[in-house]
């Protein structure tokens, strides 16, 4: 027998750096729209510049799932056909595992995206009643895709939260499978086109939009300005 030590299983190129990072952003910024959703917390001031910070991702990721690497283009995912043989795996228990996003995946992603920028919207517009609503949609298909992630994890037997941060899956897994075509070379500039775009948008609509709202927060419950001005100088 050899003493040669076993070699490193072969890795697949899965992910591209874009959708990487624009998926961990997006993490975040989803968690800290939270966190700061509370009028008096500490961080509500930053409530505002959090929402306009996701759309700008946003704007970001539906340019990239046009020029962005090979399993972040919405052609090569998204796919409804395959979704009706997709469940009926799930429910064999006979789960394939999948390069990029599997059928319920892709549906996920867009309703991630879509609640996402509903929320925004809602958010710029005023309708508080509606932005809660949609808001708390978000957060709880939020909690459905992680538990998804984690079951399909195990069925496929393979870690998917690793793969969006390293990229890559192994190729024991996808014993035919190929690493992806990276993204199109103009696809960088393309989405700092968007990117732009989108912060002069923000800051049409709001020229505050990336800045703290301590001020506004304040008048919102009149702390600031009007009566309590008056009181003062009495």
């Amino acid at each position: 027998m050899s003493d040669t030590p076993n070699a490193s299983p072969r890795l697949i190129k899965v992910w591209d750096p874009g959708v990487r990072i624009f998926h961990w952003l997006l993490v975040i910024a989803i968690a800290l729209s939270f966190l700061s959703s509370e009028e008096e917390g500490a961080f509500s001031a930053w409530h505002i510049p959090i929402g306009w910070v996701a759309a700008l991702l946003i704007a970001f990721r539906l340019v990239w799932g046009f020029v962005g690497g090979e399993h972040a283009r919405f052609i090569n995912f998204v796919r409804p056909s395959r979704i009706i043989q997709h469940v009926r795996h799930l429910l064999s228990g006979k789960v394939a595992p999948t390069m990029g996003h599997n059928p319920l995946g892709a549906v996920a992603v867009l309703a991630l995206l879509g609640l996402t920028a509903a929320t925004v919207v809602t958010g710029v517009s005023g309708g508080e009643d509606a932005h809660e609503a949609i808001a708390y949609a978000l957060l709880g298909l939020v909690g459905v895709h992680i538990a998804a992630v984690l079951l399909m994890s195990l069925l496929a037997r393979e870690n998917l939260i690793l793969a969006m941060v390293t990229g890559r899956k192994r190729a024991e897994r996808h014993p035919d499978a190929r690493d992806a075509r990276p993204p199109a070379r103009l696809a960088a500039p393309a989405a700092a086109i968007a990117v732009g775009a989108a912060v002069y948008g923000a800051i049409l609509v709001d020229p505050q939009a990336f800045t703290p709202h301590a001020d506004d927060e304040a008048r919102e419950r009149g702390e600031v300005g009007g009566e309590e001005t008056e009181c003062d100088d009495d």
